[in-house]
Formats: structure tokens, C-alpha cells, sequence
């Protein structure tokens, strides 16, 4: 299997127009355009019978204390966690891509709906669910993709793996709402085969991607 991006090479940073922040000089970071990048592939297996997308960010800090504060930096060996960008399931075998902006084309706040995709897809919980949770302006279920905004003060530059699974069975066997952890876990004996591509991304200006 093979996976590949029109939208970026695979180790290198991702256009802010596929981000859901860019670098701001004066508030550090602006909502972004958001689209999903376009992704192809080739080779799946024999006897393939549909595909599950992920996108994840292991680069995230589990202790929230420095994230976005005015002369803190978050430390580089600070524990971090798999954030879900991305969780689409029950994609047709016969696919062989998806177009930029297909999937996500701007910042929706308040929550994005699902998680009914097109064409008999299903979108799960990205993990902005969780980090919006309160917030009065942006908080609600975010379906689908929304791309990268790490923390404008982090001291690592952050990677975007993009993996897809070729699976045995034509539908996902998750119900109701998802997440990606949800899909990992309900895909692991079904999986024939994968590949993933890897983006990074940075907001802090003196840690470019």
C-alpha cells in the first residue's frame, strides 16, 4: 500500500490553507482555512473491502498549564498524547482518493455535524470535541477533519501521520458516535494492511515545521 498527498511531501510542513490556525503577528495565531488535504493511494490488498482514514497528532502536552501562556514555553519533555484530527470509516474499497477541501473547507464554530459522511462514509469525533468542551463560542461535537493549531508556544514542532487501513470487513465495526481510539481498538483484527504519510506543522516562530 502506498499513500501520498498532492497537498504536501511526506516530512514536510503542511500549507496553512490545509490548518485550522495560522501564525498571527499581533493575537499569534487566525483561524485558517481549514481544508482537508488531498490524499491518494494505490496497492491495497486482496480482498480489501473498505478503508478507515485517521489523521493524529502525538505531539500533544498532556499538562495544559503552559499551552498558550503570555512568557511560558512548554517543555519539550513534557508528556504528550495522541490528539485525533481526522476519523473517517466505512470508505469504498473502489475509492482511490479524496480532494482537498472534499471533507473540511473552512472553521466551523460551535461543532461540525455527523457523523453521516457522503457517500455512505461515517466521520468520527475529532479531539477538538474535547478541547473546545466549555467554551462558550467554540464548543460542541467536531465531526470529520479539522486540521492543525498547536500550542503557539510549544517547543517541538508537531507531526500530522496520516494513516489509511485496508480492512476485510465493509463496515467499520463501530456504532453510534466514535472516536479514534474507539476505531484503533474495533479495527485491530480486521486490518490487512496500511500505509500512512506524515505532515508537521509549527505556530511558534522560532520552531519552524
Amino acid at each position: 500500500m502506498k499513500l501520498s498527498s498532492s497537498s504536501f511531501r511526506d516530512g514536510q510542513p503542511i500549507p496553512g490553507t490545509n490548518a485550522f490556525c495560522v501564525p498571527d503577528p499581533e493575537n499569534h495565531v487566525a483561524l485558517a482555512e481549514n481544508r482537508n488535504p488531498a490524499l491518494s493511494w494505490e496497492g491495497l490488498p486482496e480482498g480489501t473491502k473498505s478503508l478507515v482514514l485517521t489523521c493524529h497528532d502525538p505531539d500533544v502536552p498532556t499538562v495544559p498549564d503552559d499551552v498558550n501562556q503570555e512568557g511560558r514555553l512548554v517543555p519539550s519533555d513534557l508528556p504528550r498524547f495522541d490528539f485525533f484530527h481526522w476519523v473517517l470509516v466505512d470508505i469504498p474499497a473502489s475509492m482511490t482518493g479524496i480532494g482537498e477541501g472534499a471533507h473540511a473547507d473552512g472553521v466551523t464554530a460551535g461543532g461540525k455535524p455527523g457523523p453521516e459522511g457522503p457517500g455512505g462514509m461515517r466521520h468520527g469525533l475529532n479531539n477538538y470535541t474535547d478541547w473546545f468542551d466549555g467554551d462558550p463560542d467554540m464548543g460542541g461535537q467536531y465531526f470529520g477533519y479539522d486540521g492543525p493549531c498547536p500550542p503557539w508556544n510549544d517547543s517541538i514542532v508537531h507531526h500530522y501521520v496520516f494513516t489509511l487501513y485496508a480492512l476485510d470487513v465493509e463496515r467499520c465495526p463501530v456504532n453510534g458516535v466514535f472516536g479514534g481510539g474507539d476505531v484503533r481498538e474495533a479495527i485491530a483484527s480486521h486490518v490487512l494492511g496500511q500505509a500512512s504519510i506524515t505532515g508537521t506543522y509549527s505556530l511558534n516562530p522560532d520552531i519552524p515545521a
